[in-house]
């Protein structure tokens, strides 16, 4: 399974981007969706993450500002990451994630940079 994100850039404080992670194959639903950052310098963290049930969970750090949904039209499955009201700290790079039973797949990232 391939994953690739898309949808990152350069914008300014304040506004909103939409983040894509389109899989080669159907990601069955009873595995969960998850999207992460990492920050210059920190550690991968998990910023959103749809449940097989359908819940979603979101850091504190990103609670309103995160909107993680998906899409199965077609033959693969579409993650979506829609992020508001960007500031500087949500700078990185934002990977894709899902399991299969083949193991864990990740994007390579999209960079997403906020200018003050």
């Amino acid at each position: 399974v391939q994953l690739v994100e898309s949808g990152g850039g350069l914008v300014q404080a304040g506004g909103s981007l939409r983040l894509s992670c389109v899989s080669s194959e159907r990601i069955f639903g009873w595995y969960a969706l998850s999207w992460y950052r990492q920050a210059p310098g920190q550690q991968r963290t998990l910023v959103a993450q749809l449940r097989p049930s359908g819940g979603t969970i979101y850091p504190d750090s990103v609670e309103g500002k995160f909107t993680i949904s998906k899409d199965n039209a077609g033959t693969g499955t579409t993650w979506y990451l829609q992020i508001n009201n960007l500031t500087p700290a949500d700078t990185g790079v934002y990977r894709c994630a899902a399991p299969t039973s083949r193991g864990t797949h990740w994007g390579p990232g999209t960079q997403v940079n906020v200018d003050s």
